[in-house]
């Protein structure tokens, strides 16, 4: 008899969302929590930032530099005639408010907005000001965050029903048609856990084949998401403040995976004005530092992005890919010839190179690879490929 075949239980895996060539994150939140204030600072434009719910009624967009050390190194050792970092797009968008599903506010506007990024970034009031109005009338950051959350859950399930009812109705028809069986059972699955549970899709775990189901609908909870807890300025230097822990804890029974980060809108103002040598001064004084990388770094990293280097003295630049990209993907974001006609890629991993300086150091030390075309890219890696013309 022949050997029975090894059955293979596929692991469930998180839901990875469908992404587009132009990744970007949106800032989200009820009205007058901050949004405006941190995309002024992070991308020193000047968008409305009034104290009045709908200030901001079109996406402001921007793109930021992702700070990285390992860039800074490659620039200051190969000083280059031309420089290209990693970009983040940012987006500035409205507040919502509860009922902004059906249409309260300027809802579906709005909605279409969340609809149109990669990420979220959520901002959360965290700080009591009489000067600064709050839609609600009071200051209470989990009863914000359930606004959005269920605004967002809600849209999703609306996306279902467009289709499961016609799904219902022609497998009950036919009980043959195996593909629209099949995309019923995610459909009713994806039902179960967004409408019965209340729970964002992201929180959930997920077959390959459901997860491409998923990514059909495109749904707004999945995308992934940081928290930024926007503190007063005293409360951030202090390192404490009544709510957090409160967010914290919301964050953590809903979605364990997503990170938040304490930040200052009223903070980050007050040294963005300072002359250089005022602020280092001010920062060293109150042991306390910028938040602003660590969030563009977050957030790019939850978008799982990452980036290999090409390094010379022509250009250093940072190529981004997504995580577990093999490498002719990667070249293919040099060129397209670079994919299609790829040989192999010389690969030196950054710390090498950081340790030995030099390109000939690092063939010397026995560090310097040749990678052929199912190498998985790691993030930092310096890469020259190889290619038929």
């Amino acid at each position: 008899m022949p050997p029975k075949k090894k059955q293979v239980t596929e692991e469930p895996k998180p839901l990875l969302g469908r992404f587009g060539t132009s990744l970007s994150c949106g800032i989200v939140g009820v009205p007058n929590v901050g949004k405006s204030t941190f995309f002024n600072v992070l991308c020193n434009m000047e968008a409305l930032a009034a104290n009045y719910p709908f200030a901001t009624i079109d996406p402001n967009e921007s793109q930021v530099p992702v700070p990285d050390e390992r860039f800074d190194f490659l620039v200051e050792t190969h000083t280059p005639k031309s420089v290209i970092p990693a970009i983040l797009k940012v987006w500035d968008i409205a507040g919502l408010v509860k009922g902004a599903s059906t249409g309260e506010g300027l809802g579906n506007a709005f909605l279409s907005h969340i609809n149109a990024v990669d990420g979220i970034i959520h901002m959360v009031r965290c700080f009591d000001d009489a000067d600064v109005t709050h839609v609600d009338g009071t200051v209470d950051p989990v009863r914000d965050l359930e606004t959005i959350h269920e605004e967002l859950r809600i849209k999703d399930v609306e996306k279902l029903m467009k289709t499961l009812p016609e799904l219902r109705k022609r497998v009950a028809r036919s009980g043959k048609d195996k593909a629209a069986a099949l995309a019923l059972e995610y459909a009713e699955k994806f039902y179960q856990h967004l409408e019965v549970e209340k729970k964002d899709m992201r929180s959930g775990t997920w077959t390959a084949k459901e997860i491409e189901a998923a990514n059909d609908y495109l749904f707004l909870s999945s995308k992934p998401a940081i928290y930024l807890v926007n503190l007063s300025g005293k409360d951030y230097i202090r390192k404490k403040n009544k709510y957090m822990m409160k967010v914290k804890t919301w964050i953590d029974a809903r979605n364990p995976g997503d990170m938040m980060i304490p930040w200052s809108g009223e903070f980050e103002e007050q040294i963005r004005e300072m002359e250089p040598e005022d602020r280092a001064k001010y920062l060293e004084e109150n042991k306390v530092q910028s938040a602003l990388p660590k969030i563009i770094k977050a957030a790019y990293k939850s978008l799982r992005l990452q980036y290999f280097f090409t390094a010379g003295p022509d250009e250093v630049r940072a190529w981004t890919i997504r995580e577990g990209d093999k490498a002719p993907r990667a070249a293919g974001k040099i060129h397209t010839d670079f994919e299609k006609g790829f040989i192999m890629a010389d690969v030196m991993k950054y710390t090498d190179f950081h340790e030995h300086k030099t390109e000939n150091a690092v063939k010397a030390a026995g560090k310097y690879r040749q990678e052929g075309k199912n190498y998985v890219v790691a993030d930092g890696d310096i890469i020259f490929f190889k290619f038929n013309n």
